[in-house]
């Protein structure tokens, strides 16, 4: 399984109900420092009837919830788009 599946499956267990778009940016950093590490780079646009109530940063403290220890493991940057339906 590869590192974009892996979020994905993530987000998906997190959020069940949720349309979600996820790409990798890891190429347009190439000889950046943060990408020395292996970890990548990530949009993500995700949309889900979960959000529904909470400000931006709640929805950011959400999605990082879901994705858990790959925050730390697999993902370097995450630029996040999170809406409710």
């Amino acid at each position: 399984m590869t590192r974009i599946e892996r979020i994905r499956e993530s987000l998906l267990r997190g959020f069940p109900d949720a349309t979600l778009s996820l790409e990798d940016e890891s190429h347009l950093h190439a000889g950046h420092a943060g990408a020395s590490t292996g970890r990548g780079h990530f949009r993500l646009k995700i949309v889900s009837p979960a959000f529904k109530g909470l400000n931006p940063i709640a929805r950011h403290r959400a999605v990082y919830a879901a994705l858990g220890d790959m925050m730390q493991t697999d993902i370097h940057a995450l630029s996040i788009d999170a809406r409710d339906i």
